[in-house]
């Protein structure tokens, strides 16, 4: 199977186990310059980015730490063939959806229209990506729809809140100051401020869940 077919089959929820089993080091490098070339497209145009989101590196960086995150929260559920290479290979080769933010719609489209269709390409990719995430996971591991559910959350949910303390204060203080200086992606930012309120909510009831989740995995696999 060529390497485009993969990463098609990927994107439209068609891959099999067996094919996610036999990722090898092209799939590996298609996902990383992937991410790397999206990571550029999404910061290109922003003036408040730093130097490592506009040579995509953060992007890069983060692929590797999503899916670390990925791989140690699911050790203790104990899945057959359950490797981190595989699990970087899956988020590198999802990172393609994310061009839609290299369009430069504000280029020839006024700001509030810019604003609006940035909004509509963030939940587009967001939506997009985290099914594919479902996807992989309930395909891959097997594991019950409460579990699957949980540990497709949790990560993002934490990730977001981490994320958006770390390093969108600026765009906080800016919207309580009135957005003096209005962009194409003011809209998107208000977004993320919401989906991090709802990811603070939601990680503590997630935490429990994933717990009850190992608990009666472990019980499981010893009754057997």
């Amino acid at each position: 199977m060529s390497l485009f077919n993969t990463l098609f089959k990927l994107l439209t929820f068609k891959l099999t186990r067996e094919e996610m089993l036999k990722f090898n080091m092209k799939h590996f490098y298609l996902g990383l310059v992937g991410t790397w070339l999206v990571g550029m497209g999404r910061y290109w145009d922003d003036s408040g980015a730093n130097l490592m989101q506009h040579l995509g590196l953060g992007s890069v960086i983060y692929i590797f730490v999503l899916a670390l995150f990925i791989w140690l929260i699911l050790i203790p559920f104990k899945i057959e063939n359950w490797n981190y290479f595989i699990v970087l290979t899956f988020i590198g080769l999802t990172s393609f959806p994310a061009i839609f933010y290299a369009i430069p719609v504000e280029k020839f489209l006024s700001i509030e229209t810019s604003n609006t269709i940035n909004v509509w390409f963030l939940a587009i990719v967001a939506a997009w990506r985290l099914a594919l995430l479902y996807y992989f996971l309930k395909r891959f591991t097997k594991l019950s729809m409460g579990n699957i559910i949980t540990v497709t959350l949790m990560p993002i949910c934490i990730i977001i809140s981490v994320l958006t303390m770390l390093n969108l204060h600026r765009v906080v203080f800016n919207i309580m100051g009135g957005m003096r200086n209005p962009t194409s992606h003011d809209s998107s930012y208000m977004v993320l401020i919401l989906l991090t309120g709802v990811s603070l909510i939601l990680s503590i009831p997630l935490l429990i869940a994933y717990g009850v989740g190992i608990y009666n995995r472990r019980k499981g696999l010893n009754t057997k």
